[in-house]
């Protein structure tokens, strides 16, 4: 078979560059960071063929290009011409491959296998499908000057090859898959450019030979969005009669820009569905509505129930109430009625119809909405990355890198409805900033003057230290000389990191007269790759292990707050971390639980600007301010998995949870291995606030557990400087005074009821009760137990400190989270009085009551 592609004057070989690893879909990179519009030109407009594999004829070309060192993630390049010939008979007669030969203007110059995936790539790293095609490129090395720019021709060619119908001269498939060798950085950023989106890292066989993989994929909507799709010949797939250049304006294209494909209504009636049924389990368990209970259902638990909005709507809907009032809703159940007709799901709708209800201000509740609209369009955007396998569902998340795992979380908090609001970003903000989408992106820089400024230290850690544990060498020269350039010194001034955002939109306008006066001085971007975290403002380096995290403030609205970052709690919070992390390291009972802390090494706030002039405090005091946090990656032992304990309660986008198929694959039964999570989260919280009156926050993206054979044996705490308090009168330095709070005993069990019970416990009770791994009654007696462990462990801090905290009680305060978003969306509640702000519906019964 023979695909004619256009046609050209001959190249004399590929770019300047190395070979394609085994299993990517190009070469490296080009060699020149430019390239001559002539040459390119020539790469653009060369004529491309590929035919079939002729072994006879193409064995003796094939095992020059395979067994060149170039060629080394072929894994061929011991083989003579007779194992050569051998390898290509068992690809010429193999069911699940093929191989083909590729030329440009008549001279052989690259080769490619396409493949079936799971013959390669187990089901458990990636599900795939008959339309699935896995493909391999190898382009021979040059034999002369390069022709620039032709192995992205060549590469963008052989993709729309795999993509475009059969009865178009292509293989057919609707999705590309590759698994380049992770180490493989070249490969990667030129998939990358090719449309594809990394799924997962995993280990796979080629053969007998063990890889480490990025296993990727591209769908033709992602080729077509790509640079390289313009490369492609004008007859061939999407492209025909597209001439080079042209806007789909110019052709009259009248199809939606693939940026909104997205927000369509297949996607969005799913997405509306699942927020409903949140919504209605949410509001239910805060007793925000009161829905009423139609029918039984026979021989099940689930019930029939329906909500009755004041003659606006009705619902009706299957769920089984869980202890803790937790509402396992059946989603697909829910109906909507306006009379006798059943009308669509509508998230935003359920809210305005349910506004007097909630008790939402009316100036608010726009804000509110928008945040739905923004949490939704996340929503969509994620399940459409999952449909088209850009994203690891459950199975392969078990095996996955930390960072991996860190990207895949979907729901965000699993209480707060609207939890993605995110009010500032644009949709090119969200794809590139937004945690979910696991982008690697430089952290920009900014000089801020010593005199407005206070840089805080952790025991140990001097200005040199922190700044090598911060930045290369290579950037402090760079930013030094940029410092000097503007006429100043130095060592006038500190470096603080700034989100791009941040700065792009407040640091140029906001802080405009700090600039002009020389108290700012821009410095542009870091050299290091950084993840956003899930806490939107924090990132992990990839660049150097050791580093620490960078959390920076960024002034978007979400979730209740503008995320602001305080330059006056920076200034204590690395003394409150090591205060802390002494008492941790120095009780013996954490350390047998497997727990730490992450400390908050160093601390940088800008306060020279004219906002801290004011007679009282605001958002804009909190714009510019940075902490470095310790990094737990280096902390573990080897063979040992770390995950953000939000991905407990994750479920992929076909309804499979992660706590479910870790509890599988560590081959434990699920409430043995509910007590091994317990002791390593649950156990050594409750010795912090019994034993020592020290409470945390500790919701699921606050803690990083460490995992050995799939089990939970350790827990690393983090964001301790503005979430840690004292709820007794223990002796405090005067650097750590502010994070007492006295409250009386009922209130200091709410850090374990409200916190880890109902914030925490209740949603994953809920998952492996709904599951069938382990029913709601079984979880909350292995709760007990573990309770009942540490009171036998530690009589004497039984009662806590001051002998008024029972964990036992028969009932507890009902204290809820959406009801402070609802009644103010954009301050939820006062940081400095946080128990004052706090809004309670009645009592709960406690699951674990003697």
């Amino acid at each position: 078979m023979t695909t004619e592609l256009i046609t050209a004057p001959t190249p004399t070989a590929e770019d300047a560059n190395t070979t394609a690893d085994a299993t990517s879909t190009a070469t490296a990179e080009d060699a020149t960071a430019t390239e001559d519009s002539t040459v390119k030109l020539t790469a653009a407009s060369a004529r491309v063929t590929i035919r079939a594999l002729d072994v006879d004829r193409d064995t003796a070309q094939l095992c020059e290009w395979l067994t060149h060192p170039r060629a080394q993630y072929w894994m061929m390049t011991d083989l003579d011409e007779a194992g050569v010939r051998t390898y290509l008979e068992g690809i010429r007669d193999s069911a699940e491959d093929n191989g083909w030969v590729g030329s440009v203007d008549g001279s052989d110059c690259f080769y490619i296998e396409t493949y079936t995936p799971d013959s390669l790539i187990p089901q458990k790293v990636l599900a795939t499908g008959p339309g699935d095609i896995g493909m391999h490129l190898l382009v021979a090395p040059p034999a002369g000057s390069a022709v620039h720019g032709l192995t992205d021709r060549i590469m963008a060619e052989v993709i729309d090859f795999c993509l475009r119908p059969v009865d178009a001269g292509g293989r057919g498939g609707t999705r590309v898959v590759v698994e380049p060798d992770a180490r493989n950085a070249a490969i990667i950023e030129k998939n990358r450019a090719a449309g594809f989106t990394p799924v997962t890292e995993a280990t796979i066989m080629m053969g007998e030979i063990e890889k480490r993989a990025l296993v990727s994929a591209c769908t033709r909507a992602d080729f077509d969005a790509s640079a390289l799709a313009p490369l492609v010949g004008e007859h061939s797939g999407a492209h025909a009669g597209r001439n080079l250049g042209e806007s789909p304006r110019d052709r009259g294209d009248e199809t939606a820009p693939t940026t909104y494909a997205h927000l369509n209504a297949d996607a969005f009636s799913v997405v509306q569905r699942h927020l409903v049924a949140k919504a209605l389990s949410e509001f239910a368990h805060e007793r925000l509505i009161t829905p009423v209970q139609i029918e039984e259902v026979r021989g099940e638990e689930d019930r029939r129930w329906e909500l009755n909005i004041d003659g606006a709507a009705r619902y009706t809907f299957t769920a089984r109430v869980l202890p803790l009032e937790h509402w396992a809703i059946d989603a697909d159940s829910i109906t909507r009625w306006h009379g006798e007709t059943e009308v669509p799901l509508d998230a935003q709708e359920l809210v305005v119809e349910l506004q007097d209800a909630l008790s939402i201000p009316e100036d608010l509740i726009s804000t509110y909405l928008e945040e739905l609209a923004s949490t939704l369009a996340g929503a969509a955007y994620k399940l459409e990355d999952a449909r088209a396998g850009r994203r690891p569902n459950a199975r392969a998340l078990v095996d996955s890198d930390f960072q991996i795992t860190e990207a895949a979380m979907t729901e965000g908090h699993p209480g707060f409805l609207a939890n993605n609001g995110r009010i500032g970003f644009g949709l090119s903000d969200f794809r590139k900033w937004a945690p979910e989408n696991g982008e690697l992106n430089h952290i920009e820089w900014v000089a801020v003057r010593r005199d407005h400024s206070h840089l805080s230290l952790g025991e140990g850690l001097d200005e040199a230290g922190h700044l090598g544990e911060a930045l290369s060498e290579t950037e402090q020269e760079r930013f030094d000389s940029r410092i000097r350039a503007t006429g100043q010194d130095p060592a006038d001034f500190h470096l603080m990191p700034i989100h791009p955002w941040q700065a792009d939109h407040r640091l140029a306008i906001t802080f405009a007269a700090d600039i002009a006066r020389g108290d700012l001085l821009p410095l542009g971007d870091g050299d290091d790759e950084h993840q956003a975290q899930q806490s939107l403002r924090t990132f992990f380096n990839h660049s150097r292990a050791d580093a620490p995290y960078v959390k920076v403030a960024l002034a978007v609205q979400n979730m209740g707050f503008l995320r602001g970052l305080s330059p006056k709690y920076m200034r204590d919070t690395p003394a409150i971390n090591d205060w802390v992390a002494t008492l941790i390291g120095s009780d013996d009972t954490f350390a047998k639980t497997g727990f730490r802390v992450l400390r908050e090494r160093a601390a940088l706030g800008y306060t020279g600007d004219v906002y801290h002039q004011t007679k009282e405090t605001n958002p804009h005091r909190k714009m510019l301010a940075a902490l470095w946090r310790e990094n737990p990656v280096a902390q573990i032992a080897p063979g040992q998995k770390l995950i953000t304990m939000a991905a407990l309660l994750h479920r992929d986008h076909e309804g499979r949870s992660f706590a479910g198929e870790l509890i599988r694959a560590s081959g434990q039964e699920p409430a043995d291995w509910v007590r091994s999570y317990l002791r390593a989260y649950l156990y050594p919280l409750v010795h912090a606030l019994l034993a020592h009156d020290l409470v945390f926050m500790p919701h699921g993206e606050n803690l990083i557990l460490g995992l050995d054979e799939h089990t939970v044996t350790g827990a690393f705490m983090k964001d301790i400087g503005e979430e840690v308090a004292v709820l007794g009168h223990r002796e405090l330095p005067a650097d750590v005074e502010r994070i007492r709070a006295l409250v009386p005993g009922e209130e200091k069990a709410l850090s374990v009821f409200t916190d880890m019970f109902d914030g925490v416990l209740r949603h994953l009770s809920g998952i492996l009760h709904t599951d069938g791994l382990l029913s709601a009654e079984r979880f909350w007696t292995v709760v007990a137990e573990v309770l009942d462990g540490y009171e036998s462990d530690h009589p004497e801090h039984a009662r806590g400190v001051s002998g008024d905290v029972d964990l036992r009680a028969e009932r507890f305060a009902h204290s809820c989270l959406n009801r402070l978003q609802l009644r103010n969306t954009k301050l939820m509640v006062d940081i400095g009085n946080q128990a004052e702000s706090l809004l309670y519906a009645g009592t709960m019964p406690n699951p674990v009551a003697r």
